[in-house]
């Protein structure tokens, strides 16, 4: 049985539009006028041990909602989810005990309290054996590199530190589940691929489910093999990452280094993204790549020629550019083999 099950998981958020002026305020009182958005449309997904899947989508897309429905914060307006097979929205303790939800935007622990003393506080709440606790913390702090800081009230810590004491405070319980919403956002280079590292070794010893959205394409690429994609509140991708070049890059980067310096103009041949007086980078569609490189091998004397796939960063970043405003899209789900 898969660890995270979602069956057309949907939300509908149903808001007040109030006209303008005091007139809108007067008419608001006798009748009110809703509009409903469809945060979550029909999501559907399986997710088995161990697996540590990316959660990709630009901002507004569902992914929050997917993760705070799984969490068992909100409750679906049609659709059936199963957490470790638990319904996360009845909220049984003995699945509480079971997932973690950490979110890079809010504060779990206590800002007025050292950091030891707000974990202590989480370990009476899970009732924690005082020993295992003193164990499952110093192996965190030890791979996290925080053992100086323990003691440090956390509003003293700096960004990094304090998700760092975050991640302890998430696993101190050794759930079976973690949600991760953008636990690097804002970390300098250093912390976020500290935290990366973190992760991965911890997803690799205990075999923990582990769901990341991010919109740092590093920790994706660095942490996940599968991603799902989520524009709408439609998933539209459910794969390999790698597949994600394959299936909706449409260009290549042609790379040229010259036998002595060429001044010209590159244009014609593709966008041209970088250009040195011995060299050129440039962006062709795919279908065009043979046919751009023999005219630019009979036009220059080059020394060297390669051809590369585009970032998958920009891929992405293309992709959420091109489906923008496609309210209506039909999802374009491509399964795991």
């Amino acid at each position: 049985m898969s660890a995270i099950e979602a069956r057309d998981l949907t939300k509908i958020y149903r808001t007040y539009r109030k006209e303008r002026g005091l007139w809108g305020s007067i008419k608001g009182l006798v009748r009110r006028r809703h509009e409903e958005t469809r945060a979550v449309d029909h999501v559907s997904f399986e997710i088995d041990t161990g697996e540590f899947v990316g959660f990709l989508g630009p901002n507004g897309a569902g992914k929050t909602t997917v993760l705070k429905m799984l969490s068992g914060l909100l409750n679906p307006t049609s659709g059936d989810a199963r957490v470790l097979g638990f319904v996360p929205w009845e909220r049984r303790n003995e699945m509480k005990r079971q997932f973690a939800l950490l979110m890079g935007q809010k504060n779990a622990l206590w800002w007025d309290l050292p950091a030891q003393e707000s974990l202590e506080l989480n370990r009476a709440i899970y009732g924690i054996d005082r020993e295992r606790f003193k164990k499952v913390v110093n192996g965190l702090a030890d791979l996290l590199e925080v053992q100086d800081k323990m003691n440090v009230m956390v509003r003293e810590l700096s960004l990094g530190e304090r998700m760092k004491m975050e991640l302890i405070s998430a696993l101190i319980h050794e759930p079976r589940v973690l949600f991760l919403d953008e636990p690097t956002i804002g970390l300098d280079v250093v912390s976020q691929k500290r935290v990366r590292e973190f992760l991965r070794i911890y997803n690799e010893e205990h075999r923990i489910v582990t769901m990341l959205t991010s919109h740092y394409m590093q920790d994706i690429e660095a942490l996940c093999h599968r991603v799902l994609i989520i524009d709408h509140g439609k998933i539209f991708f459910d794969g390999p990452l790698n597949q994600i070049i394959d299936r909706f890059s449409v260009h290549k980067i042609i790379g040229l280094t010259f036998e002595k310096e060429a001044a010209r103009d590159f244009s014609a041949f593709g966008e041209v993204i970088e250009q040195t007086p011995v060299s050129v980078q440039i962006k062709v569609p795919r279908a065009r790549v043979t046919e751009v490189c023999r005219q630019l091998l009979d036009a220059c004397q080059i020394s060297d020629i390669n051809v590369q796939e585009l970032p998958v960063e920009e891929v992405i970043r293309q992709l959420f550019g091109s489906r923008a405003g496609k309210n209506d899209s039909e999802p374009l789900t491509e399964t795991i083999t």
